[in-house]
């Protein structure tokens, strides 16, 4: 049912991402795990397969390919290695906020760069103190002539350490619409980043805190009109956060599948595989079901996204489906292989770790549930896919 989405390009996509995973991510898992630090000559290949501008307009070097392609190329990598995965999904998510609400010489500056991988980019809203209460941070920036001037924290930033650019959100007034977002070049003097703190999963992704101490940036570096930025942060984090992590869970989760049906078969208990016994078998179907309840979340969500459908309840039911299942069936998964599950000689306990970071991004799944019960209850703010779905970006010339 879920290669009814899936054209022929997508298969040939599957296919070449697949096959670059496999031949130049795999081998590398076992050192990102050990030394823990952002990969950046890794994360420097994958960008010049040119798939961070899956969605980026062909008029600006973008593959023009689309949210559901987006998906398959974070799927596949993130089956290899999530925190590649993460790497490619925090990218995209930078390249929305360009997409748009770029002016013209913004969108021809940089789409172009982040289509051809020379240039990575990212988006920091989260701060210490307000985590994802948007409203609630307290980074500012203030106007001085044809410049800003930025003070402030932000945290939990993916691709921190190795973006080029950062998308910037900081208060300039009160209220909800004193938020205003800004392109900040990561050389630019007043911002510096703090070592990386250890973390439970995601090894060999850089997501850490960017710190602006009078940051100064030309006027010219903000996105959309002052008061704007809650909206590029919402809107973000709607189309291309939510799917995002989506895909992430989505190749985690293919992983666990095709983990425990190879310890199931290769493992004999009583003279026969394990699989033979009938309560291991139970907990296979069962992650089997939940894989394929979640796949058809994943691409559904993707292939309306696509076609400019209102579609912010099917993004926001994907990443609950995609962040709880693959927790619940990494858990089983655990217990199918017990404590052989539990070494490092095997990929389980990383898949475990990994599913873990999945669940906060772009809303808990409590997030995610009560915006579904305002949507049922009427009292949802207008669908974002709806409102950006003619806005892709437009032509360079």
């Amino acid at each position: 049912m879920s290669d009814w989405y899936l054209t022929p390009a997508h298969q040939q996509l599957r296919k070449e991402v697949r096959a670059f995973a496999e031949t130049y991510v795999a081998p590398r898992v076992p050192a990102m795990e050990k030394a823990g630090t952002a990969e950046s000559d890794l994360a420097q290949a994958i960008a010049t397969q040119g798939w961070i501008g899956a969605t980026i307009d062909p008029a600006f070097g973008g593959m023009g390919a689309g949210h559901l392609a987006k998906t398959i190329i974070i799927e596949e990598l993130s089956r290899t290695s999530a925190a590649m995965g993460a790497l490619v999904q925090a990218s995209m998510l930078g390249v929305a906020k360009v997409i748009h609400y770029g002016n013209r010489h913004q969108q021809r500056t940089w789409l172009p760069r982040f289509a051809d991988g020379s240039c990575l980019p990212t988006i920091a809203v989260t701060e210490p103190v307000s985590g994802s209460h948007v409203l609630g941070m307290e980074t500012t920036a203030v106007r001085d002539g044809d410049s800003y001037v930025l003070t402030g924290r932000k945290a939990y930033v993916g691709n921190s350490h190795i973006g080029h650019v950062h998308g910037v959100v900081a208060r300039t007034g009160p209220g909800s619409r004193g938020l205003t977002a800004f392109l900040v070049e990561a050389d630019r003097p007043g911002l510096t980043l703090p070592p990386h703190a250890e973390s439970l999963g995601l090894r060999g992704f850089s997501f850490g805190e960017l710190v602006f101490d009078q940051c100064r940036i030309p006027a010219d570096n903000r996105l959309g009109d002052e008061g704007d930025g809650r909206d590029i942060a919402y809107s973000s984090s709607v189309l291309y956060g939510r799917p995002n992590l989506t895909a992430v869970a989505l190749g985690i989760h293919q992983a666990i599948l095709e983990e425990v049906t190879r310890f199931a078969t290769e493992r004999h208990r009583y003279g026969k595989p394990l699989h033979h016994l009938t309560n291991i078998k139970l907990k296979i179907g069962q992650i089997a079901s939940r894989l394929m309840t979640a796949r058809l979340a994943a691409y559904h969500a993707a292939h309306l996204l696509d076609t400019g459908a209102a579609c912010d309840t099917e993004l926001m039911n994907a990443k609950l489906i995609n962040a709880e299942s693959a927790m619940d069936s990494a858990r089983a998964a655990m217990e199918i292989e017990a404590a052989a599950g539990l070494t490092t000689d095997g990929p389980l306990e990383r898949y475990l770790r990994d599913a873990h970071h999945v669940y906060a991004p772009a809303g808990t799944s409590d997030i995610q549930l009560l915006r579904l019960a305002e949507t049922t209850l009427g009292q949802d703010k207008g669908q974002w896919s709806q409102r950006l779905a003619t806005q892709a970006g437009g032509t360079a010339e």
